[in-house]
């Protein structure tokens, strides 16, 4: 039997994030306020505020897979709470720049993290968003002088908390937070100029109540309604992408509520909102969407959780290899992943380095505008 996957943790700490708070210099962005600060006493607290969080993990290290930066951004954190950790990036000097979170941010990411921990303010949020933008999961440690951005916990300890939900493979929503940052000079004189920078994916603890009021067949049936509206809007908000809708009832009620025919057992492709192929096998899936802009919209099969290799084998190794996972829609009710009980969505492509690719945590559309997080392996 395959071993389940490690959750693969990013680490990565702004060491001098908020270092000039202590000492009322109203923030710590660039290097004259950073050494003013030092030469003032300041110490250097993010790095133990992302010990605390790593602490609040509450799994079994030996199911976390660190990958972390060398030294003050990352390393020491995860010496000073007892994670064996894989460095990926080492800054050339001691005292690290903007330039520095930036490059950490990309090597990282190269990892294919489940989600990535940073520690720091509003300005390391900034760094990250321009490298990463939405491209992965991330969930700020507050370190900052200033926290204007929604992508950091409230503590630590609650950053840690809700990493540790996540390696545990339990439902935690995902949404789009916002980064912004101020004129720290501006802000000196007594001036708040705040500005958004863009958005990140980020984690929250599901808060989930279920209203049902008339029976759960007709609940399911709104919840399919809403996650159909949703999708149909992507869908139809896009003139460039071919979509590939795979098989199974959500994805026909979003072909439904399209307005066009739908293969229930098999494979579609849908462009500019009309249909574009019915019904397709592996090869002429691989031809009608060679070169193009392509994702996927594929919901959970059968009770084992398969999203790929029950049902939808059209959708080749070939065709597959063409995806990140940004390109996956996966569609399904919060009722169905309940239902897994906590095992992970299975990945059965028949490509074992293809399957690894796609591991790990997934965003899966469950209502309008509702994602949460759930493992894939």
């Amino acid at each position: 039997m395959t071993p389940t996957r490690p959750f693969r943790l990013g680490v990565l700490v702004n060491p001098y994030a908020g270092i000039g708070g202590a000492m009322a210099l109203k923030g710590s962005d660039g290097k004259q306020i950073r050494e003013q600060a030092l030469a003032m006493g300041a110490s250097l607290e993010a790095i133990s505020k992302m010990t605390r969080a790593l602490n609040a993990i509450d799994i079994d290290k030996q199911a976390l897979q660190v990958f972390t930066v060398a030294g003050l951004m990352g390393e020491q954190s995860c010496a000073a709470a007892a994670l064996p950790c894989e460095i990926v990036y080492t800054p050339a000097t001691l005292q690290t720049e903007a330039f520095d979170s930036e490059q950490a941010a990309s090597a990282l990411a190269a990892c294919n993290l489940d989600l990535l921990l940073f520690a720091g303010g509003d300005g390391t949020a900034r760094n990250l968003c321009q490298v990463l933008g939405d491209s992965a999961v991330v969930l700020g440690v507050p370190a900052g002088c200033k926290i204007h951005s929604g992508v950091y916990a409230v503590t630590p300890t609650a950053a840690g908390t809700v990493a540790g939900m996540m390696a545990r493979g339990e439902l935690v929503s995902e949404f789009d937070a916002e980064v912004k940052d101020i004129d720290e000079q501006a802000f000196r004189e007594g001036n708040v100029r705040a500005q958004h920078y863009g958005e990140m994916r980020v984690p929250h603890q599901l808060e989930y109540i279920q209203a049902v009021k008339t029976g759960g067949r007709e609940h399911e049936e709104l919840v399919l309604d809403d996650i159909a509206a949703y999708v149909s809007e992507i869908i139809t908000e896009d003139d460039e992408t071919y979509f590939v809708m795979g098989s199974g009832s959500t994805v026909a009620a979003i072909m439904q509520q399209l307005g066009i025919a739908n293969t229930l057992l098999g494979v579609d492709v849908v462009h500019r909102g009309a249909l574009v192929a019915s019904d397709v096998t592996a090869q002429q899936l691989l031809q009608i969407t060679q070169q193009k802009p392509v994702k996927l919209v594929v919901t959970v099969i059968g009770g084992q959780g398969h999203l790929f290799g029950r049902g939808n084998q059209q959708l080749s190794a070939r065709f597959l290899h063409q995806l990140n996972k940004q390109d996956l829609l996966i569609v399904a009710t919060k009722q169905k992943l309940h239902s897994l009980e906590g095992r992970p969505l299975r990945l059965d492509s028949g490509d074992e380095k293809l399957d690894q690719q796609f591991a790990g945590s997934l965003a899966v559309i469950t209502g309008y505008q509702d994602k949460v997080l759930y493992p894939a392996h």
